[in-house]
Order: C-alpha cells, then sequence, then structure tokens
C-alpha cells in the first residue's frame, strides 16, 4: 500500500482526531451531543461516533495538545471562541510540531 501524502494524513487523520478531542471535552463538560454537532458545524451522528470511537481515534495527543484542546472545547461551551477554523489550524500545527509546513513522517500516530 502507497504511503499516504501529508496532507492526506492530516484530512485523514489528524483534524478528525482534533474533532472528535473537542466533542469529547465538550460533552464531557456537560454538553449535550447535538450541541456539541451545532457548535463544531457537523451532524450530530458523526458526534456520536467520534464518542464511541468510529471516527478520530488514530492519534494521541500530548498533555500541551490536549490542553489547548480543553481551552477551546470549554470556550465553545460557554460562547466565547472566536474564529474556530484558525483555533482548529493552530491545535494542527501543534500537532504536526512543524510552525506550519506538513511533516512526511506519522510522528504522533497510533501504531
Amino acid at each position: 500500500m502507497a504511503n499516504k501524502a501529508p496532507c492526506e494524513l492530516i484530512v485523514w487523520d489528524v483534524l478528525p482526531a482534533i474533532r472528535a478531542a473537542i466533542a469529547q471535552e465538550m460533552v464531557s463538560a456537560g454538553a449535550s451531543q447535538l450541541e456539541a454537532a451545532r457548535v463544531l458545524g457537523m451532524a450530530p451522528s458523526a458526534v456520536s461516533q467520534y464518542l464511541s470511537g468510529k471516527r478520530g481515534y488514530r492519534i494521541v495527543f500530548d498533555e500541551e495538545v490536549r490542553e489547548e484542546i480543553r481551552k477551546l472545547a470549554g470556550e465553545l461551551r460557554d460562547g466565547s471562541a472566536t474564529d474556530l477554523q484558525k483555533r482548529v489550524c493552530d491545535i494542527c500545527v501543534g500537532v504536526r510540531g512543524s510552525g506550519g509546513a506538513c511533516r512526511t513522517d506519522d510522528a504522533g500516530k497510533k501504531d
């Protein structure tokens, strides 16, 4: 099987894992799955799949990234978050540890 291009890794692994972690944090903090789906702009079924581990489970985040995800989830829950897209991009850059450029390795990916 051919290796995935760096951008494919981001689309198929990193972004779903970030979205899953945000949804998990929101629901853990008391948000409903429906509320998390609405705030994140996704279908409630996607949140359900994130919470059950059927989607978005391929990345293990370090504590610094987890803290950023917790912070964003709390801000989304209380309505104080701004520019969700930029914040998710910032978290993604942190996960990749690349200063913005795609890396070609599978750093952070579960085996």
